[in-house]
């Protein structure tokens, strides 16, 4: 399962090129950006754990490439996401995110049926990923093979 989040993500993953001229275009309108990561997909889990602070005062999106290498190093089996935002008065929100790195592995989601009271019935989502304990959610098979764990 490909998981869609985001600008961008029904396109193919973006090139490092391809990134920076994304980062370049943000810089030119005077958003910060940041670089954000997780490994809950969720679509409601949009509380990501932040790589730093946003990057307010920075122009080169060199400088912004490097963070996300840096991330991409750090966590390479979880989704890395960079956040646009625009702190012009009247709009204080984010306005551009993508994903930039994904996991070998994208397990997909589940549908859950609960019958609720008044022969009611609802549905939610759950990641299988989160059968696995956090920092080995997005492992690849192989690589807890290799560890001896079941996949």
């Amino acid at each position: 399962m490909r998981v869609t989040q985001g600008t961008f993500s029904f396109l193919p993953d973006l090139t490092d090129r391809q990134i920076s001229d994304q980062i370049e275009y943000c810089l030119r309108q005077g958003w910060a950006v940041g670089v954000e990561f997780t490994d809950d997909i969720h679509p409601r889990n949009t509380y990501w754990e932040m790589w730093g602070l946003p990057m307010f005062d920075l122009r080169d999106a060199a400088g912004v490439m490097a963070e996300v290498r840096a991330c991409r190093e750090t966590h390479p089996d979880v989704y890395v996401r960079l956040t646009a935002f625009d702190s012009t008065r009247g709009w204080e929100t984010v306005r551009l995110s993508f994903l930039v790195q994904r996991p070998a592995e994208e397990p997909g989601f589940r549908l859950e049926r609960t019958e609720a009271e008044g022969r009611s019935i609802r549905y939610g989502l759950s990641a299988y990923a989160i059968d696995r304990p956090v920092g080995e959610r997005y492992k690849s098979k192989q690589a807890n093979a290799a560890q001896g764990d079941s996949p």
